[in-house]
């Protein structure tokens, strides 16, 4: 079966960007942002993923395109004879199912508060009804499957036509749509009044507000989100890689997918702060902000109905994008390791995130409960979910891709260089070696020791013991032998 590509340059990075562009650019980041002192989050932000975020970025799709296979088959094909760097490649193909679990339900909501918006449910409310609508979705099993399921059957439908005639076409327009629809809502915002004081607080620096955070918790924060954002680590974007065409050095497309992914974070803010803070709402609430902060902006502007149901549209095709490109990512792993034709992996695939997504949608009613999450903190089935992709699969995925590209042992740094390099536009310098090999390892294990908190100490001191005792008896064999 011959290998599917895009049917153009501009339709692999809409798609690509719209994979990356998702909840993490619009409704995590915002709230982070806020969360994180503002200004000084966003400046590191920016710096992670231009030492971070590329690079890895760039890696992914370097192992994609020089294989043109899927996670698993990608690694056997370019790995050393005898090693197991494939077994990255089940674990992507988890990630991206457990990614999915919830990010379904998620998105369900987005779509949701959509429709309320534009059939009036909110016109005339009080702030307090606002807050009813949110805890009685919650509450009602049946309302939240019906927006989960309508997502999941949608997006499998979509990619059931095929990557040209499915994917690139519907996420072409979506993207589209999403630009066009951001750019409206951001003037709209700022021209409010009392908005600059919102933009202020979003754009301007101020590393005294950062330090009543911690600088540190700062920077982390920042280089989590950067990770987050463009779905590092689990082969989302590896796939993508695997269809495009050689003529653009992956450096630049890397550059071109993160301004992207950049700009609708960037505008998302100026959508959210200047009207925070128009209405003297707190930017800092959490992730409550999209949908109990600022729903009470909108039932309190002119027009609120439109404004409303335009944002949750924008936030609806932003998330509704990255659905359609993990389930192609789920798809063609199917079709790669099982050789499925896509009608089989449309059904069997589309079945198990159906049944999968369900015990999230419950753990917010029917089985809700407090689970202890290694950070300290106590959460959902989502939570859950969410804590397991987002410290663990991410960065130790992006660590596993890292070392496959530039250590002896798999791919190596030359194999890399000269697939990143392939074709024409800005590519990757030879010099940034050492910094690939040393520095940058050491910062994706900041942020998993970070973000798994306590525990992340006692992990590490675990691996260490084991990584020596593997050592050692690797050793006596060799000296038995």
């Amino acid at each position: 079966m011959s290998r599917e590509n895009f049917r153009s340059r501009l339709g692999f990075i809409l798609v690509s960007a719209g994979c990356a562009i998702g909840i993490g650019n619009v409704w995590k980041f915002p709230y982070v942002t806020g969360v994180n002192g503002g200004g000084v989050f966003v400046l590191f932000y920016i710096i992670s993923l231009i030492i971070m975020g590329v690079p890895i970025l760039t890696m992914e799709l370097a192992v994609g395109r020089a294989s043109r296979k899927s996670a698993v088959l990608g690694y056997k094909a370019l790995e050393p004879k005898g090693s197991r760097w494939h077994v990255h490649g089940w674990l992507c193909v988890i990630g991206c199912c457990l990614l999915m679990m919830y990010y379904t339900t998620v998105s369900g909501w987005m779509l949701g508060y959509c429709v309320k918006f534009a059939t009036g449910t909110f016109s005339g409310m009080t702030p307090a009804d606002v807050d009813s609508v949110w805890t009685n979705m919650q509450a009602n099993p049946g309302e939240m499957a019906l927006w989960m399921v309508i997502t999941v059957v949608a997006g499998f439908l979509v990619c059931s036509f095929g990557l040209q005639k499915g994917l690139e076409r519907i996420s072409k327009w979506m993207m589209i749509c999403l630009l066009v629809l951001i750019v409206i809502l951001a003037i709209n915002s700022l021209t409010l009044e009392g908005a600059i004081e919102g933009v202020k607080f979003y754009l301007v620096p101020d590393f005294a507000r950062a330090a009543e955070v911690g600088i540190g918790n700062v920077i982390v924060a920042a280089m989590n989100q950067s990770f987050f954002t463009l779905s590092l680590g689990i082969a989302a974007m590896e796939i993508f890689g695997s269809y495009m065409s050689d003529a653009n050095r992956l450096p630049g497309e890397a550059v071109r997918i993160c301004c992207l992914d950049t700009f609708v974070a960037f505008m998302s803010g100026m959508i959210i702060f200047p009207a925070c803070f128009s209405f003297g709402i707190e930017a800092d609430s959490g992730p409550n902000l999209i949908f109990l902060t600022l729903p009470r902006v909108f039932v309190s502007m002119t027009g609120g109905r439109l404004w409303g149901a335009l944002f949750f549209l924008f936030l609806t095709f932003a998330s509704f994008t990255t659905v359609l490109a993990v389930f192609e990512n789920i798809m063609a792993s199917c079709m790669d390791n099982f050789g499925w034709s896509r009608k089989k992996a449309t059904i069997v695939c589309g079945v198990f995130i159906l049944l999968a997504s369900f015990p999230c949608v419950l753990g917010f009613n029917v089985w809700s409960f407090g689970a202890p999450l290694p950070n300290g903190a106590t959460g959902n089935i989502m939570d859950i979910e969410d804590f397991l992709v987002s410290n663990l699969l991410l960065p130790i995925g992006s660590m596993i891709y890292l070392l496959f590209c530039v250590s002896k042992w798999g791919w190596g740094f030359d194999n890399y260089l000269a697939e990143a390099n392939k074709g024409t536009g800005l590519g990757m310098s030879p010099k940034l070696k050492p910094y690939f090999q040393l520095i940058l390892p050491l910062l994706i294990l900041v942020i998993l020791l970070v973000g798994l908190d306590g525990w992340g100490w006692r992990i590490l001191v675990c691996a260490l013991v084991v990584l020596f005792v593997w050592f050692m008896a690797r050793r006596s064999a060799k000296t038995a032998n």
